[in-house]
């Protein structure tokens, strides 16, 4: 048998870390061989494939991001995708794809299984922790890591300056970065997607804490909302899945927090700091064992199906059942942490 893998959506670590365990058990204890495709989806579709095998997956445990690359090519958004992908597949004789990502590139697994008959084994990558299949995927570990050094760090400085600083974090739709970084990094506000914020109250717990004789740290979600606003867009553009590009809602909420309260507040815009660099210890085991189980998968013939963490095990779920809602932050969790803020 001869197998593909891709990684496709945003870069993550531990995306390597995957790669590093299909080929290393395909090879060695199924003899399967594997290609690499380029760039996501977009390697099936245009047969843009590189060698995958032990010589290539090697010393490749502690890397980011990936080696095969990424992108956001949506296949049912470009011209003849479908059929190029099955012609390509044939092409380069393989029998099975093994797809890394998120809620978009497994999505695009789902659709080829299920009306296509593409043979697809998906494993979950995002650091948002939002696939609701999963109780944890890979990379977010590792950007809570960031983000709470980053707080860590903020704090000195804040409190030197005696100024509000708001550090804005990645999280479309889930503020589970947000949450756990804000809580483990002392944050005096998290503002996250899933509950709509009062800019006055913000304001409010801000003033708590100067009269505490505290420098506030706010840590703010890129697709948290005011009450009575909308979605703040770096701009109005949309890539092959319908997504915007977001960022921009900290330096919003600093501005309003220093017009409204008279204390002076700078923004610190994590962006993709969150998701580059060396996995965290956590990630690599996560990534390597979803790696193993996704191999496995393949040689049961169990496609349609992506691997996932229960408690301490892996289990399948069907792609389709994975990628149908999200993951996020429960209302009660969330009141949960609020006694520290302000």
């Amino acid at each position: 048998m001869k197998v593909g893998v891709l990684t496709g959506g945003g870069d993550c670590p531990g995306l390597n870390a995957v790669i590093r365990a299909v080929v290393r058990k395909g090879t060695q204890e199924y003899g399967y061989g594997f290609v690499g495709f380029k760039d996501g989806w977009r390697g099936p579709v245009e047969g843009d494939t590189v060698p995958l095998g032990i010589p290539e997956v090697r010393g490749i445990l502690p890397r980011g991001g990936t080696i095969l690359g990424s992108s956001r090519t949506n296949p049912f958004k470009t011209q003849n995708g479908v059929r190029s992908i099955k012609e390509n597949l044939a092409k380069s004789e393989v029998d099975a794809l093994v797809a890394i990502g998120g809620e978009d590139t497994l999505g695009v697994a789902a659709r080829l299984y299920e009306e296509y008959g593409i043979p697809c084994v998906g494993v979950p990558k995002t650091i948002d922790n939002d696939l609701s299949a999963t109780d944890y995927t890979f990379g977010f570990d590792t950007a809570v890591g960031i983000a709470t050094e980053a707080i860590d760090r903020l704090h000195t400085t804040a409190e030197s300056h005696m100024r509000v600083l708001v550090v804005e974090v990645m999280g479309r739709h889930a503020g589970w970065i947000a949450l756990h970084s804000g809580l483990a990094g002392g944050a005096n506000v998290i503002l996250i997607p899933e509950q709509r914020f009062d800019i006055d109250r913000v304001c409010a717990w801000v003033t708590s804490r100067f009269k505490a004789s505290y420098a506030p740290i706010v840590v703010v979600a890129e697709g948290a909302m005011p009450t009575d606003g909308e979605l703040v867009l770096k701009d109005a553009t949309t890539d092959s899945f319908g997504h915007v590009r977001l960022s921009g809602v900290g330096e919003w909420l600093a501005k309003e927090i220093e017009a409204r309260t008279g204390k002076e507040a700078r923004t610190t815009v994590l962006g993709h700091i969150q998701r580059g660099g060396t996995p965290s210890a956590f990630d690599r085991w996560l990534a390597t064992r979803f790696g193993l189980h996704a191999i496995d998968a393949v040689r049961d013939g169990d496609f349609g199906k992506m691997v996932a963490l229960k408690g301490t095990d892996i289990v399948r779920v069907p792609i389709a059942e994975a990628t149908a809602k999200l993951k996020t932050v429960d209302p009660a969790l969330y009141e949960e942490v609020g006694v520290f803020f302000g």
